[in-house]
């Protein structure tokens, strides 16, 4: 999708917040919204997100979606987060609000292709793109027309996770197929 490629180029969505109890700056989801909803028009895109709330044994988790579409394809990133058992100064509802929140963030930063690895909220910082993911784009780059092959060079000239790779093949695969994902 040719208005998401450059849309992601163009996202600049920094860690302006700061965290004085555990000393690391970090993105919100609405950091991330701020700064993509000036884009989705200039692009001709539009983003949708939804929540859906699932009980895994005895523990509530939010499943959030980052849907976006230039009307003619549609490509979905979904993220899972637990709910916390209590968390102090919070009633149920904030709970959830939160889980919400930081759902959403991890499905946005799927789709843009936000580098969140380095974050002190990250449990495990993910692992570089495989070998195999890297021969793959490389592949599936020739394959493409200038503006894609230059976007995934670029791409793998810079830190590309395990989980960033995987959906950009998925992304070069759907847009060679000419078919919506």
């Amino acid at each position: 999708m040719k208005g998401l490629d450059n849309l992601i180029q163009e996202l600049k969505a920094p860690k302006s917040r700061h965290n004085t109890f555990g000393n690391y700056n970090y993105r919100s989801c609405e950091d991330i919204l701020n700064a993509v909803k000036p884009l989705l028009d200039k692009y001709g895109l539009s983003l949708r997100i939804t929540d859906e709330p699932l009980l895994v044994g005895n523990f509530n988790y939010i499943r959030a979606t980052a849907i976006i579409s230039d009307g003619e394809q549609t490509i979905e990133v979904s993220a899972v987060a637990r709910e916390a058992e209590t968390k102090k100064g919070m009633d149920v509802s904030q709970i959830t609000g939160s889980t919400s929140s930081y759902a959403r963030k991890y499905a946005l930063n799927g789709l843009f292709l936000i580098d969140d690895s380095q974050d002190a909220d990250t449990q495990k910082p993910e692992e570089g793109a495989t070998k195999e993911q890297k021969d793959e784009l490389k592949k599936l780059g020739a394959q493409m027309d200038d503006q894609g092959r230059a976007f995934i060079e670029k791409k793998l000239s810079g830190h590309l996770t395990q989980a960033e790779a995987e959906n950009l093949i998925h992304r070069a695969e759907a847009k060679i197929d000419g078919r919506a994902q």
